[in-house]
């Protein structure tokens, strides 16, 4: 079972969204502001959050970048705006996935399910020889744990969304990717796709893996065809 955290300063949302999730067999911990999400994280890390973006006091973007810093369970942000330029500026602070207010719960479901299965689907199962270490450019890529290491052995925080996108790179190298495949293999159908929102994650990940990221050398931008890995790969 699953744990959700649901972050929401609107008590009737909160409930609603709390009953539902119950009933599909999540187990569910609520927090109307940040005070009390830093809390309930204290008490029990979650496997997701879904964090409204417009609260009193720190809003949702705000406290999506300071999750960013400490911890990797994807975030779904809410919010009542619906303009391409409130979601990228989600994407940019660390979301995984953006919706936009009013919304059917069964939506907010499908996404939950497909964030939480593509974070599952890269871990080993019980039986199965994994090969859990990917390398490239002296960088490795830990399948089981979802971490990314420096050269130098530091561990590079990553959100769900930008461990996917990586994913998808480095297991198709020196492979020039268009935007939709990218959509395709990284996030699925489950939301509306806007190349912007794959542009984002690209940006953020060259910020952590380049040296220079205005004169990318690993992820490089093929124009009118996508975004090509450059390194080789191997696994371990």
């Amino acid at each position: 079972m699953s744990n959700l955290l649901i972050v929401d300063d609107d008590l009737e949302v909160l409930d609603l969204l709390r009953k539902f999730f119950e009933q599909q067999g999540y187990g569910v911990e609520t927090a109307t502001n940040g005070v009390t999400l830093w809390a309930a994280i204290e008490h029990q890390l979650p496997d997701l959050i879904i964090l409204d973006l417009m609260m009193p006091g720190e809003n949702g973007l705000t406290l999506c970048q300071r999750l960013r810093q400490q911890h990797t369970m994807p975030v779904i942000m809410l919010t009542a705006m619906g303009e391409l330029s409130d979601r990228v500026v989600g994407l940019e602070m660390g979301a995984d996935d953006y919706l936009s207010k009013p919304f059917d719960a069964r939506e907010l479901l499908a996404r939950v399910r497909a964030v939480l299965r593509r974070v599952g689907e890269v871990r080993p199962q019980t039986g199965q020889v994994p090969h859990p270490l990917l390398k490239f450019a002296d960088w490795q890529l830990d399948l089981t744990r979802r971490e990314l290491r420096s050269p130098e052995q530091v561990m590079i925080p990553l959100s769900a969304g930008e461990f996917d996108l990586l994913l998808v790179f480095v297991e198709h190298p020196q492979r020039i990717l268009p935007r939709e495949l990218l959509l395709d293999l990284a996030r699925g159908r489950t939301h509306e796709a806007f190349d912007r929102s794959i542009d984002v994650q690209v940006s953020r990940l060259r910020r952590k893996l380049e040296t220079d990221s205005k004169r990318p050398e690993m992820i490089r931008t093929v124009r009118n065809g996508g975004y090509l890995f450059t390194p080789s790969v191997t696994r371990q």
